[in-house]
């Protein structure tokens, strides 16, 4: 939310010599987030003016319109002559006061103005937009200054525009809607500094009347519990927003777009109270507040065409729903130029609708954003007289005398705190009567528990506090996030001073500080980022086409997923079943910007469902579970292994003026499991790789990988129908291991080195082409015994002179005594055994014999 300090000051009595960062350091020690705190007469400098358009020629030939302008800027450019100036918008006309900067000046960004020739004319400085001025967001169109204004051409246009102020930037947590307004943001800021604050809403306003204003039915009670409304007939519909309003408006970042609707964002950003206002004169017949039957439609002010569905909340007439409600007004109802008759609405709405329609829809807007946080029930009949007001002040009309308001608001529920809760859960001293000091500066009423002996149950305030053991506590109105004494605690603690708490850092345990899971992880990590994969932490949320996109077999145990009850996202509403889907999704987006050579890993859980687990047991907050609920509880929650998966495509060692490169490919996949075994500290001699068909593998590049026979990871280049449905490039491959399933790590002793030399002999076999290398292999040490000390592949190779189906595989063999210097006679028997074991189980020859 931004908002300019002079506005505040309406409301708070700010010193007059409050440096601003000492402002910024209060908002920061109640707890709300400062994003920024921009002194606008340091952003532009140099001549920034008003000026007057004398003449609009408009130059044809380009791609999008471009207007050349006249504009008399007065003596600011010493000359007096009028300034000529191109420019792009179509928002203004001749006679309109515009704001310009001449050469020389410097616009936000360090964007130095010049006198130019562009587009065969020549452009000396620019008219400004609120954006290109850092007043907001809007860009669509120049600043048109509005018709009361006194300025004339050549007069400083820092003060019409409102860049003499102060503009704060704060990020609002969803716990305090209240600080999204003036009202709320003033009131922290005299809790804060220990001034003076005076309410906005602290008004009268008419109540309700026999005679509704207009005839309104509410039938859902819960989702809508209250509703309120004014009538204003009789307006002038050319009036002009005043100059103070569009001001704030616009540093605010709300663009400016009829009297009527510029009054209702003034307002709810004044009070925090979300309005609407209907044009009356397009309504038909008496307004119905309901829930949507599934499948209305609904055009909103954006222009979309919206479908609902059950759980919506809408305004209708007679033609059907007219405004989504709390969310965004509908086209049919909306004020247009012409509207002289007004329905003001002001209502309270459910949050937890709202914002569950909010995300439904995409449809962020600033009403939802604040409903979706909680908005003071008692303001609507206050926000409509400010708005009637404003309305009649500026565009004429009658106000009727009829108001209606439908109040089904229930009284906030008092809450039972221990006067000594905040000093035992902080542990800071907080004396009763400062706890209760400080709550009833926020807002809430305080009395002394019923409970307490020998005291007068009545008693308020400090006196309340004098015995000291248990406070009811009603808060306020405008704080419907203090539901529990948690949350009174908080208050408590945040308005005395997060700096009182002390900070205490805990006790490490003894040891090394890790534990064995989290050393295995590091490991694997390292690893694998050794050998150039670059780590990825995914979302893991997925969409419900992606089992079928991976191609996965209808009895496949990863089809059944989890759906989340409240996704972030309805397009992605189920948890990972494998880190694939997520994986293979960053792998194409790496692509899709230009990266031909990507290689990437992720270490993360994912999710299998329990069926049949039925639903958890109901905890509560007032103490803790017994270990019988936690183990319920464990039971329904799904099953959450830990898996490490890689995908890498394109090359693996680049090509360059030192040679051709290798593309990445099935083997790299199989690799990279075998590393993450070696890193996870399983010995080789455990490890099998073997042929499988499992998908999203191709079946005849595709690898399982087991310890101690058992299978706990695949390896292999992806089907191509998968590369095809996921947009992928041809020979992608990919890897994906369950680490939860790796036996612990066996202690390894130290190894014996021997000083005697090796004797290297060099073996290729011939074998059947169906034979896994890794089987021929442990052929070889099987064979050769106790002398043998490494054995590492080299080259394959096949060739029509072996014969089809036949490929010779090299292998190195490394021999060693620990205790002598070996004969050549004893390496080659070691040899000569080694072979004889891999042609007894394989029927292999030696190349060439």
């Amino acid at each position: 939310m931004r908002v300019s300090v002079s506005w505040l000051r309406e409301h708070v009595d700010l010193p007059a010599d409050l440096p601003t960062g000492d402002l910024e350091q209060a908002l920061v020690d109640l707890g709300i987030e400062v994003d920024s705190v921009v002194d606008l007469r340091e952003t532009v400098t140099g001549p920034l003016v008003v000026g007057e358009v004398l003449e609009i020629e408009e130059l044809t030939g380009f791609k999008k319109p471009i207007r050349f302008c006249r504009v008399d800027v007065g003596a600011a450019n010493g000359t007096g002559e009028p300034q000529e100036i191109v420019c792009g918008a179509r928002n203004f006309a001749q006679g309109d006061r515009v704001v310009v900067i001449l050469p020389g000046g410097v616009l936000p960004g360090d964007f130095h103005i010049g006198a130019r020739k562009t587009y065969g004319r020549n452009s000396n400085g620019m008219i400004c937009s609120a954006k290109e001025l850092g007043l907001g967001d809007d860009h669509s169109g120049i600043i048109v200054l509005p018709e009361d204004s006194q300025a004339k051409p050549g007069d400083d246009a820092r003060p019409v525009v409102g860049l003499d102020d102060v503009v704060v930037e704060l990020e609002i947590t969803p716990d305090r809607g209240y600080a999204l307004s003036v009202r709320g943001l003033a009131r922290e800021l005299s809790h804060a500094l220990g001034v003076p604050f005076r309410d906005p809403a602290d008004q009268p306003a008419p109540g309700a009347t026999a005679e509704p204003a207009y005839p309104v039915e509410v039938r859902d009670t819960v989702g809508c519990d209250r509703f309120a409304a004014r009538m204003v007939r009789g307006v002038d519909p050319t009036a002009q927003t005043p100059g103070w309003m569009s001001r704030r408006l616009t540093v605010a970042g709300v663009r400016s777009i009829s009297l009527p609707v510029d009054i209702t964002n003034y307002l709810m950003l004044e009070l925090g109270q979300p309005m609407h206002a209907f044009d009356a004169d397009r309504i038909s017949g008496p307004l119905v507040v309901r829930r949507a039957e599934a499948g209305e439609k609904l055009t909103t002010l954006d222009g979309v065409t919206r479908t609902l569905v059950a759980e919506d909340m809408v305004i209708c007439d007679d033609t059907g729903p007219i405004s989504l409600a709390a969310v965004m007004g509908g086209e049919t109802s909306e004020v247009v130029a012409s509207t002289t008759d007004v329905l003001f609405e002001a209502a309270h709405w459910d949050p937890a609708m709202v914002g569950r329609t909010a995300r439904r829809h995409k449809l962020f807007s600033e009403a939802a954003k604040r409903w979706e946080r909680g908005v003071d029930p008692t303001l609507p009949l206050v926000a409509l007289e400010k708005a009637v007001r404003l309305l009649t002040e500026h565009a004429g009309g009658t106000v009727g005398a009829e108001v209606l308001d439908l109040d089904h608001v229930r009284p906030r529920t008092p809450v039972t705190l221990p006067a000594d809760l905040p000093s035992r859960r902080v542990g800071v001293a907080y004396p009763a009567e400062r706890v209760v000091e400080l709550l009833e500066q926020v807002g809430c009423t305080v009395t002394r528990g019923a409970d307490r002996l020998g005291e007068d149950p009545g008693e308020t305030g400090a006196a309340a506090a004098a015995g000291g053991a248990v406070l009811s506590v009603t808060p306020p109105s405008w704080r419907p996030d203090l539901t529990d004494p948690a949350d009174l605690v908080e208050e408590v603690v945040r308005l005395d001073g997060y700096d009182r708490v002390p900070s205490v850092l805990p006790t490490a345990p003894p040891g090394r500080g890790l534990t064995a899971p989290q050393q295995r992880r590091r490991a694997v990590a390292r690893s694998l980022a050794e050998r150039g994969y670059v780590e990825v932490l995914a979302h893991p949320f997925v969409a419900a086409e992606l089992a079928d996109q991976l191609d996965l077999p209808a009895d496949d145990p990863r089809r059944p997923a989890v759906r989340v009850a409240n996704p972030l996202s309805e397009e992605e509403p189920l948890l990972r079943t494998t880190l694939l889907g997520p994986l293979l999704g960053i792998l194409k987006r790496n692509v899709g910007r230009g990266q031909r050579d990507v290689a990437i890993y992720e270490i993360g859980t994912v999710f299998h469902p329990r069926p049949g687990a039925g639903a958890p047991p109901a905890m509560g907050v007032e103490r803790r579970p017994t270990d019988e609920e936690f183990a319920r509880a464990d039971a329904v929650v799904p099953d959450q292994p830990r898996h490490v998966a890689v995908a890498l495509t394109g090359e693996m060692d680049p090509a360059g003026w030192w040679g051709a490169g290798r593309a990445a490919g099935w083997a790299d996949a199989v690799e990279a499991g075998r590393t993450v075994l070696a890193a996870a500290g399983i010995p080789a001699d455990r490890v099998t790789v073997r042929a499988a068909e499992r998908a999203p593998w191709h079946p005849g590049r595709c690898a399982e990988l087991l310890v101690d026979d058992t299978v706990v990871g695949y390896a292999g280049e992806l089907h191509p129908t998968v590369l095809a449905t996921l947009e992928l490039p041809r020979r992608t491959s990919a890897m994906e291991l369950n680490l939860d399933a790796l036996p612990a790590a066996p202690v390894v002793a130290g190894p014996a080195v021997s000083t005697f030399p090796p004797a290297l002999i060099d073996v290729a076999l011939v074998v059947d082409e169906s034979v896994p290398a890794a089987e021929v292999e442990r052929a070889l040490v099987e064979g050769a015994g106790p002398l043998l000390e490494d054995v590492r592949l080299f080259d394959v190779y096949a060739s029509e002179q072996l014969g089809a189906g036949r490929r010779s595989l090299a292998y190195k063999l490394t021999f060693r005594a620990p205790d002598r210097t070996l004969a050549g006679e004893e390496a080659v028997a070691a040899r000569d055994a080694a072979v004889a074991r891999a042609a007894e189980r394989f029927g292999a020859t030696l190349r060439g014999s």
